[in-house]
């Protein structure tokens, strides 16, 4: 299986020319759109948003992930990342970190191989889709040996990473890790833990565990983005325990 983890968005060409590569050099491959609405050139937020759903992709699948604002640059390198189990396809500029930092087992090696013609503005088709595609179909790709910077980020990222489109925002924090009587702050606003949304008034924000295990702010049947204008890389606090 391969997995597609993108910022291209839904309208436009691109995932359908990442599709078509796919479609042509991987033959009879399943190929499964996890999203294509990372946050738009925010690797950083990407990074915590693809390892907490890491978990729920089969052990053996293939990832092409793509949030890449420096294609076509020196500043990264082209990667391969196995963790644990799983291979990660796609830029080495912190999208997978996260996710090797949390492995118990994980290998980078850098991407050597380059096609025939390679634009300097779309990796994801020219470059990581056929790379996914022969190892997909078990073929060698020329790799060498890849150390990645190291990036002064923590283990888990209190920030906004994502919202959808119910006006529910996602952190980069682990529930599993925090108290339930933990009252967080947003942009003035306290918000404390309910199971579900039913457990609120309607209209009324709180904070619980969504279903890929991160701290997530929502309003029972309202926008939290909304009701507490809230935005990418807003900071949130802990008060109470």
């Amino acid at each position: 299986m391969i997995v597609l983890f993108t910022d291209f968005g839904v309208q436009g060409p691109y995932v359908g020319q990442l599709r078509l590569v796919l479609a042509q050099q991987a033959v009879g491959v399943r190929v499964v759109e996890l999203m294509h609405d990372a946050p738009n050139f925010n690797i950083q937020a990407s990074a915590y948003l693809l390892a907490a759903l890491v978990d729920q992709l089969p052990v053996d699948c293939l990832v092409v992930a793509v949030v890449d604002p420096g294609v076509g640059s020196s500043d990264r390198e082209p990667v391969i990342l196995q963790a644990d189990g799983r291979r990660f396809v796609g830029p080495g500029n912190g999208l997978f970190d996260v996710i090797a930092r949390r492995a118990q087992q994980a290998q980078w090696s850098r991407i050597d191989w380059r096609p025939a013609q390679l634009s300097h503005s779309f990796h994801g088709r020219d470059l990581f889709a056929p790379v996914a595609a022969m190892l997909a179909k078990g073929l060698a790709v020329t790799v060498s040996d890849y150390q990645p910077p190291i990036l002064n980020w923590p283990d888990d990222l209190a920030q906004i990473i994502y919202h959808d489109n119910y006006g529910n925002a996602m952190t980069g924090l682990r529930a599993a890790d925090i108290d339930k009587k933990t009252v967080f702050e947003i942009n003035g606003h306290y918000l404390s833990y309910a199971r579900t949304f039913v457990e609120r008034p309607v209209g009324e924000a709180f904070w619980y565990e969504n279903s890929i295990g991160l701290v997530e702010f929502a309003v029972n049947q309202g926008s939290a983005v909304q009701k507490m204008s809230l935005r990418l890389g807003d900071a949130v606090y802990r008060r109470s325990a």
